[in-house]
């Protein structure tokens, strides 16, 4: 067997002298000497890839004359957009991932290990770790001035200004293109709640609903609840209050004297409602003595009484036909049948 041939060849391919024991230790060692032609087209995505991301060295040539070899004197500009570039000092790393500290590129598609939960890459995956992607929101500014946990925020249709309550027992007013706060009300109590309807804002404080029309400026007082106002929700018409001795009270906007009167008081909880959603023509209140009550919205009547978890409600949320709510003890529980 010509061992001397073979040689010649493997050092033509990789620039070095060769053994008979480097191929026997390293049987892939002629398929990593080839060129990637992936990386050629600068579109290779493996990570480690098998082949060379670097031009093999050109053959030697005889020296004319005690000169420079042929291939030295070729103009270096035509190779380098001929051939790409070249380097030296060892092989290329470009498009490969070394080092302790080296972030792979990521792609946009998710990582079904991560899904799994056995991932083995960490932060060096180049696939996604998130089942988010983007950038689309950026932070413009904030809104400092209560002084207290902030617990309500609206904004009115047909308003400029955004509405923010607090337990610091303020209502502050903020103008949307400015950022800045363009008042201040002093309520008297800790704001436990708020939304907004139309162009009405609504404000839960202990034993009252305050009622403001950022239209007609209108101020009214709901009078009825004892203790804190914990929660609200519009359906039907109506607008539900969940107060803090377990009831719910009820108000309907008369438009002769542009006002709310009351209208019904759902009784049933033994401690404070703390949540309240509108769905399907019924209504949803979550509360502290750990149930979920269903209230049909024509009768007010209570419809099933659901006391799956051990702790307060905190939030329920009807979607489609199914109802699911959160709790303190930390589950999340998923009922079907919200359209019946």
């Amino acid at each position: 067997m010509d061992m001397e041939g073979n040689k010649r060849v493997f050092q033509r391919l990789s620039g070095g002298p060769s053994t008979a024991s480097d191929s026997r230790h390293h049987p892939q060692q002629q398929q990593q000497q080839k060129v990637c032609f992936h990386w050629r087209a600068g579109k290779c995505t493996r990570h480690p890839c098998p082949f060379l991301h670097r031009e093999l060295p050109a053959p030697a040539q005889p020296l004319s004359n005690g000169g420079a070899p042929k291939r030295f004197a070729e103009d270096s500009g035509s190779q380098f957009l001929r051939r790409g570039p070249k380097f030296t000092g060892g092989s290329n790393t470009w498009g490969r991932v070394h080092g302790s500290n080296a972030v792979a590129k990521k792609t946009e598609k998710l990582c079904n290990y991560w899904v799994q939960g056995n991932c083995t890459y960490g932060d060096k995956c180049r696939y996604l770790h998130s089942w988010s992607l983007g950038d689309c929101f950026d932070m413009l500014t904030q809104l400092e001035g209560h002084q207290k946990v902030v617990t309500g925020i609206a904004f009115p249709s047909g308003s400029g200004n955004l509405y923010t309550g607090s337990k610091d027992e303020t209502l502050r007013v903020w103008d949307c293109q400015s950022g800045q706060c363009a008042g201040v009300i002093n309520l008297g109590g800790e704001i436990g709640c708020m939304i907004s309807e139309g162009p009405w804002v609504f404000v839960g404080l202990p034993n009252l609903v305050k009622a403001y029309n950022t239209q007609s400026n209108a101020d009214l007082s709901l009078n009825g609840p004892v203790g804190q106002v914990y929660a609200m929700v519009v359906g039907n018409g109506l607008l539900f209050a969940g107060i803090q001795d377990g009831s719910i009270l009820a108000w309907k906007f008369n438009a002769a004297t542009n006002g709310f009167e009351p209208a019904a008081s759902l009784s049933g909880h033994t401690l404070g409602v703390v949540s309240l959603v509108v769905g399907a023509n019924r209504l949803y209140s979550g509360s502290m003595d750990n149930s979920i009550r269903v209230w049909n919205l024509e009768t007010l009547q209570c419809m099933q009484i659901l006391t799956d978890h051990t702790s307060v409600v905190m939030s329920v949320l009807c979607w489609d036909q199914f109802l699911l709510s959160c709790s303190l003890d930390k589950t999340i529980k998923v009922g079907l049948g919200c359209l019946r």
